[in-house]
This record gives C-alpha cells, sequence and structure tokens, in this order.
C-alpha cells in the first residue's frame, strides 16, 4: 500500500515587497486599493528588483507518519514555508496541499489575545484548532495540568513571560486530537522541565501523526527526526537522512578556508635542531581549567518527587541525591571529578528481584549514559518486603557539561535485565545546571586519564 501524503508542496514561492522610501510604500498601497476597487483580487506587484524572495521554487512531500525536519540559518525561509504550510501567510506562486488536522506552533504569542486570561485564551485558541466549546470544557483540567503555569491561568496573558506563552500553546496543541503537528523553535525558550514534557509529548504524537519541525538544534533533529530538509536562500540545498543532511550543514555553516601545509623539511640545521625529540608533555588541563572560569560547575538542585512518574506501584522511588565520600548530599558538583548518585525507594508490596537504574539525560531529553543494578547481584537472591527500603549507590566520574539544563530519570523493577516490569519510573527526579564549561560542541567531555603530545627527530640529513 503506496504511504498517504498529508502535505504536498509544489514550486512553492513567497516575495515580500521592499520598498527605499516611505512614498513608495503609500503608493503600493494606493495601487492595490485601485486594483480592488476594478475587482482584482490579487495585490499590484513591484518591480523584480523590489522584491525579496524568502522562497523560491521549494518543493516536497511529506506523507503520513514521517518526523521531518527543517533546518537552515536564520533568514533562510523556514518560519515563512511553516506560515504557508499553516496557511497562516498566502503563497506568491506555487501550491500547498494539506491532508488533516494541523496545530502548530509557530511565532510566540500568535493566536492569543493579550488581554484575555489564560483560561479564555485555552478556549480561543482550542477553538481556531477547530474543538467545540465543549471538548474544551472536558480538556480543560488536561490542558492547564500540562501548562502548569498556577495562578497566572487567570491573569491576562499580556503579563506572561516569552517561557508561559509556550507552556500554555504547548499545551493547548497538545490536546487537539491534530494529524500533524508544526513546532517553529518555541521551544527554545522553555525552561528545561517543560522542555522534556513537550520532547516526551513529540515523541509519543510521532507513532501515530506526523510532524515537521524547524530548530538549530542538529542533535534534536537527528534524534526526532526521519527525514531533514535544508534550505538555504528560500531553496533547498539537501534533503535526505538526518545524519547525513545535519552534517552537511554544519560543514558548511563552519567551513573555513584551509591554511597552507607546512613543509614537510626543517628548512635549516636549527630547525632541524629544534624538532628533535622534547620532554613529554604532562597532562595539567584539569588542573588549570578547575582553576579558571571553564570549570564545569554543575548546580545540584532538590528531588522533585512530584515530577511525572509511571510504574505499577509496588515500590515507589523516594530520594535522588548525588552524595559525596560521607554521604552527604551535595548542592553542586564539578565536571571531572568522581561523585556517587544514590537512590532510595519504598517497598509498598513484596517484590522479587528489584533492579533500580538512573539515566542521564541532556537539555533535549536525550540520555547520555545509564546505569543499574542487575549485573551486581546476578545469580543471587534478592528480595524486598512490604515497608522495606531499598538504596542503590552508582559511583562514577562525572562527564564534563556542556552549559545548559540537565535531568536524571530513575527508576525500579522487578524481573531480569531482558524481562522485568516497571514499579516505578519518574522522570526529571534530579535537575542539574551546568553553569560553566570548556566543552561547547559535543554531547558531553570525558576527562583523559592522560594526554601527552611529543615531536620526532627528523631522519632527513642534511
Amino acid at each position: 500500500m503506496a504511504s498517504e501524503l498529508v502535505i504536498d508542496v509544489a514550486g512553492l514561492t513567497k516575495g515580500f515587497n521592499s520598498y527605499e522610501r516611505p512614498v513608495d510604500r503609500l503608493m503600493q498601497g494606493m495601487a492595490n486599493l485601485a486594483g480592488r476597487v476594478k475587482g482584482s483580487r490579487k495585490p499590484a506587484e513591484a518591480g523584480k528588483d523590489n522584491v525579496f524572495w524568502a522562497l523560491d521554487g521549494v518543493t516536497f512531500t511529506v506523507t503520513k507518519g514521517e518526523t521531518v525536519g527543517i533546518i537552515g540559518r536564520n533568514g533562510s525561509g523556514k518560519s515563512t514555508l511553516l506560515q504557508i504550510v499553516c496557511q497562516t501567510l498566502s503563497p506568491t506562486g506555487g501550491t500547498v496541499e494539506v491532508n488533516g488536522r494541523v496545530a502548530a506552533l509557530l511565532e510566540l504569542g500568535s493566536g492569543f489575545e493579550p488581554e484575555y486570561t489564560g483560561r479564555e485564551n485555552v478556549y480561543l485558541n482550542a477553538q481556531l484548532h477547530g474543538l467545540t466549546h465543549r471538548q474544551v470544557d472536558e480538556r480543560l483540567a488536561d490542558i492547564i495540568a500540562f501548562a502548569d503555569i498556577g495562578e497566572f491561568i487567570d491573569q491576562p496573558v499580556k503579563t506572561y513571560s516569552s517561557g508561559m506563552f509556550v507552556r500554555l500553546a504547548f499545551a493547548v496543541i497538545a490536546h487537539v486530537d491534530a494529524d500533524i503537528l508544526v513546532v517553529d523553535e518555541a521551544l527554545a525558550v522553555g525552561d528545561a522541565f517543560f522542555n522534556q514534557k513537550c520532547l516526551r509529548f513529540m515523541s509519543k504524537f510521532r507513532e501515530t501523526g506526523t510532524i515537521l519541525f524547524v530548530s538549530h538544534d542538529t542533535s534534536t533533529i537527528k534524534r526526532f527526526c526521519s527525514r531533514v530538509i535544508w534550505i538555504d536562500h528560500g531553496r533547498i540545498v539537501r534533503e535526505g537522512p538526518p545524519d547525513e543532511v545535519s552534517e552537511a550543514y554544519l560543514q558548511a555553516y563552519y567551513d573555513v578556508p584551509a591554511k597552507e601545509p607546512a613543509l614537510a623539511e626543517p628548512s635549516s640545521a636549527a630547525a632541524r635542531e629544534a624538532a628533535a625529540p622534547a620532554a613529554l608533555a604532562a597532562d595539567e588541563r584539569m588542573e588549570r581549567i578547575n582553576a579558571s572560569v571553564f570549570r564545569n560547575d554543575i548546580e545540584v538542585m532538590l528531588f522533585e518527587p512530584q515530577a511525572a512518574s509511571f510504574g505499577r506501584g509496588d515500590a515507589r522511588i523516594i530520594a535522588v541525591e548525588l552524595v559525596d565520600e560521607e554521604d552527604v548530599p551535595l548542592a553542586w558538583v564539578v565536571g571531572g571529578e568522581a561523585v556517587t548518585l544514590r537512590i532510595t525507594a519504598e517497598i509498598h508490596e513484596p517484590i522479587d528481584a528489584p533492579i533500580v537504574g538512573f539515566f542521564l539525560n541532556d537539555p533535549i531529553g536525550q540520555p547520555l549514559f545509564g546505569d543499574n543494578t542487575y549485573l551486581t547481584y546476578r545469580g543471587k537472591r534478592l528480595t524486598g518486603g512490604e515497608g522495606d527500603v531499598v538504596v542503590a549507590r552508582f559511583r562514577f566520574v562525572m562527564p564534563i557539561l556542556p552549559e545548559g539544563d540537565y535531568s536524571i530519570n530513575a527508576a525500579i523493577a522487578e524481573g531480569t535485565q531482558e524481562n522485568h516490569v516497571q514499579l516505578h519510573w519518574i522522570h526529571d527526579a534530579l535537575q542539574l545546571r551546568s553553569r560553566a564549561s570548556s566543552v561547547a560542541h559535543h554531547l558531553i567531555g570525558l576527562p583523559s586519564l592522560r594526554a601527552s603530545v611529543s615531536t620526532q627527530r627528523s631522519q632527513t640529513t642534511s
């Protein structure tokens, strides 16, 4: 059976008139008015030299169930494309066909009335997305709980921060029964906890729906998307698998002219003498980094027992902490140093073979690393009775984390590594905030046990 087409974009163009003088804009408006008086709906066109083409012959299709990422520099035409797909902007040329209900998160605050309260805007925005007043009534409690903005739900949205805008807007589109989800970089202004909630929703949504997703974060694009479209100056540069397109985009983005290669042979006896073997340079980077502004200070938040969770309920995690060698909870740690993660769970029903584990997630919810206790006691019998407390400790070197917000998911299960039942899995149980870092372009940094550099004497004879 052929894949069902949900978005068909063919030869799409969009031009915006530009004006050198204010009077030119006035004259254009008068020409448009004259055209409407004569019965023409098409606006008068400026000269070709006065038109900025935001999109120029864009053609692509999206089938049901795909998650398509769109990447490109600022001003490349990404947002214009999404607005036309969502029919909030008309194209200059070409066609766009969309089959299914679209839920869109575009410009911050779009679809909201500033003077209305958050509650009133939920009704307004949800009905714009096709829900009836009764359907909004039925879902209102879930929408408010998802947004989690407290008493501000009854305050005018003109008093909202950008993060609160995103919370409310995403909460609405998450409950409108859409077939197609369109998101335009809006999550960049949200906090880490809410962003990860949104990314979990998007992960579930893509099981049955279609997503069109704009982001500058190529790691998010690689994780979520099945295909990527790279746009530059209003045209599609490349389209294909996320890894290939993202790597090509980054190479073009950071491309710089190569330096002239160094001479293979020293040009003088003095130079050859300088090329003699040097003493091995010891790795003093961590010592120097920790004495500089690049020291990876990581703030540790308090355990969040009310964070989103699931499980059968035979046990419940009651504490997740980073502790020192004396088992004292830490308020901050330094990347590159040894720490212990302590997870405490309370048993509510007798269980056999409990397994405790964790994941450290990056700012977009991508698991960086994790571990569990199964192999610790494999082959031995470990049980827990009602009222017992299970304490698991994991000792490891904290990676050097790029600046941003991170979180630890913790879980307790029953069974084996391959076959188990989750008793309690808690998302974002412990929040970490990396304030400064020597790592900028990788997911994490791992302190080397030793790094060295030396030079070798040239074998060339004079």
